[in-house]
């Protein structure tokens, strides 16, 4: 099994790390996994102002914050995991990702800010959901 895992850095997303451990213990061979963080692009001002190598540091140090917990559970759990840090729309990158991977399942966190919200502001989760052809598991 393929299985490809999405997180943000929250403690959410970590709820979403214990699920697929949890799983993991439940199949009969260990899945295959990767570790998605997708980190929305700057606005154009703000990325002319820091230039190349300032965006290039900033999404590095995004992409490593938001990985480290995750990285240490999966280690604790002794599964492998293959590391992804993409500068993206997340709900976009996640379900290209999936795609490519092949994935037979995705995992991921949602904060469970309610429809009303998710309207205005929108939830990477809904998009997920609504644009994958993969299963998707969201967890709280």
């Amino acid at each position: 099994m393929k299985i490809l895992l999405a997180v943000d850095g929250s403690e959410i997303g970590l709820s979403a790390v214990r699920h697929v451990v949890a799983l993991s213990k439940a199949l009969s061979a260990v899945p295959k996994l990767t570790l998605l963080y997708a980190d929305p692009p700057l606005l154009k001002s703000v990325a002319v102002e820091l230039g190349v190598e300032g965006v290039a540091r900033y999404h590095a140090e995004n992409g490593e914050y938001a990985l480290k917990k995750a990285k240490a559970a999966l280690k604790r759990a002794q599964l492998a995991f293959t590391e992804r840090v993409l500068v993206s729309e997340p709900a976009a990158a996640i379900v290209k990702q999936a795609k490519a991977d092949k994935a037979d399942l995705i995992v991921m966190g949602s904060h469970g800010r309610g429809a009303l919200k998710s309207l205005f502001v929108g939830s990477v989760a809904m998009k997920v959901i609504g644009t994958s052809t993969v299963p998707v598991t969201v967890t709280r």
